[in-house]
């Protein structure tokens, strides 16, 4: 298969100069292929490099084929329309200006005549069809945005496609769009994403580390079975390599105390002067030959050893765990957490946002509210949250509750983490924090770093270990879209958190592979 894209021996670094990845190699032709890793781990930096909108620290990039970007928030002028936005914004005008007779002889000679079909056709395949492509670009949704970039690829035709998170903030509708697109396209696709279920329609997971880049034949469920077969032998042959290690040193130090027995040996030898000084001097330059060379033979072996503890070390990643617990709440069974009668909000001035909603929880249930993008879902969660007042119907909270938004603007982004937590417990003193922050892995400095600076797995564990490490759990906690911007190790460790809480749960997610994660046992629909 011909490669659009190939790389040798790439290097990239942050704009802080640490190095993301060394002597990456990596070829694309016309498969689809899911990038994975850690954030942090380059990905979006990859895909750059890929494009050509920036340059490796070492190696070389060949381009053999054209290439089209996956564009979310296209920079477009305030009076763009939605041929623009779809990147044939100048041949939709020549086509007007011709049917409104005001065309000119280049816009006869250079007029796309099959524009409108292709238009069509492209719109239809990504459901956005019927709009009109002089629609007001800033009048497209969230949705409608992304679902536009993908009509603008189409349009363009490139050989090669880079989608960088295309299914972020989409509805489980658009979401399933997005992969549908994908199955059809034809040429080369590198999706860097964390959505299991798209991930799941790829022909091949390539996972990028420190170590460089690792290519899995299949789809995501094929690449977590090999990663986790990985991981084990990996931890395996670690835990072997440091018992040799040790057993090395145990070598070294029984050869260091022999030859100390030996030379206490000859001292006392040489002391009671029975031998000639000749033959004195000849045991004792043997006895020192002989120590030398179990000396060096027993570097040698700590040196191998040592060696073999980095090489395992590294195929280990030397990442720190990211697996923590969550504190109990005590919540017991059958008792009131929410109750919501013909629930209605509506801004001033504005329509409805919802209406005759009604929702109850009791005990630790866990409840997902499923619609689509718009339906009010957020809405929703500020409303059981306290956030909002309704303008109609009843709210009722039976526990203490917490809500954390898309932003988790619970935290602030020029507080540390510690000073984050004593200001949403005021009771508690600095120890009790450090140590509620250490059981979310935030130990010792960690806890000095500002929440601003931290990465979205990192900001999400910090924010529950400021709700919910506190001297009083939460028994109701609410989640808006939790699992956007994390990656999968981290979305990972929070479906394995929350399924062990033992507090209620209301969760806006259209990640299925996460609620199912967390135990989700009953949905409402908007």
């Amino acid at each position: 298969m011909p490669a659009f894209i190939t790389l040798e021996s790439v290097s990239a670094a942050a704009p802080d100069g640490r190095v993301l990845f060394e002597n990456l190699n990596l070829s694309v032709g016309a498969e689809r292929v899911g990038l994975v890793g850690r954030n942090g781990a380059g990905k979006s930096t990859l895909l750059a490099l890929i494009a050509g909108l920036r340059a490796p620290l070492a190696g070389a990039v060949a381009r053999t084929g054209t290439i089209g970007v996956l564009d979310q928030t296209p920079d477009l002028p305030e009076d763009a329309i939605l041929a623009d936005r779809l990147g044939v914004g100048e041949a939709w005008r020549r086509l007007s200006r011709i049917e409104a007779g005001q065309g000119d002889d280049v816009d006869f000679a250079e007029a796309d005549w099959t524009l409108p079909s292709r238009l069509d056709e492209a719109l239809a395949e990504v459901g956005l069809q019927g709009l009109d492509p002089d629609r007001p670009a800033t009048a497209l949704s969230g949705g409608q945005q992304t679902r536009a970039g993908l009509a603008a690829l189409l349009l363009a035709a490139p050989d090669l496609i880079l989608l960088d998170e295309p299914t972020n903030h989409l509805d489980a509708q658009a979401r399933d769009l997005v992969g549908q697109v994908l199955a059809r396209w034809k040429g080369g696709a590198i999706v860097a994403s964390h959505d299991r279920s798209l991930l799941r329609g790829m022909d091949r997971i390539v996972e990028i580390t420190s170590l460089g880049a690792a290519s899995y034949g299949g789809g995501y469920d094929l690449y977590a079975e090999r990663k986790a077969a990985e991981v084990e032998a990996a931890g395996r042959a670690l835990e072997s390599a440091e018992r040799d290690e040790r057993r090395a040193a145990r070598e070294a130090q029984a050869a260091l105390e022999r030859k100390v027995r030996r030379d206490a040996a000859g001292k006392r030898f040489a002391a009671k002067g029975s031998e000639p000084k000749i033959l004195l001097g000849a045991r004792a330059e043997r006895a020192e030959n002989t120590g030398g060379k179990e000396r060096r033979l027993a570097e040698r072996l700590q040196t191998s050893a040592r060696e073999a503890v980095e090489t395992a070390q590294a195929r280990v990643e030397r990442a720190r765990t990211l697996g923590f617990d969550l504190p109990p709440t005590g919540l017991p069974a059958g008792r009131l957490v929410l109750a919501m009668e013909d629930v209605a909000f509506a801004w001033p001035g504005r329509p409805a946002v919802l209406s005759g909603e009604s929702l109850r929880i009791a005990g630790p249930e866990r409840v997902a509210v499923r619609g689509p993008n718009g339906a009010g879902k957020s809405t929703l969660l500020n409303l059981a949250a306290g956030v909002l007042a309704p303008t109609a119907g009843t709210v009722t909270r039976g526990v203490p509750a917490v809500m954390l938004d898309q932003q988790l603007a619970i935290l602030r982004d020029g507080e540390t983490l510690l000073q984050a937590f004593l200001r949403l417990h005021p009771s508690a003193d600095r120890n009790l924090a450090q140590a509620a922050l250490a059981r979310f892995l935030f130990r010792n400095s960690a806890a000095d770093r500002l929440a601003g600076a931290l990465s979205g797995g990192e900001r999400l564990r910090a924010a529950l270990a400021c709700v919910l490490a506190g001297p009083t759990p939460p028994q109701l906690l609410i989640l808006d879209e939790p699992t956007n911007h994390l990656d999968l190790d981290s979305v990972a460790a929070v479906e394995a958190a929350l399924s062990g809480y033992d507090g209620a749960l209301l969760v806006v997610s259209h990640d299925e592979d996460f609620l199912e994660g967390i135990g989700v046992e009953r949905a409402v629909g908007l």
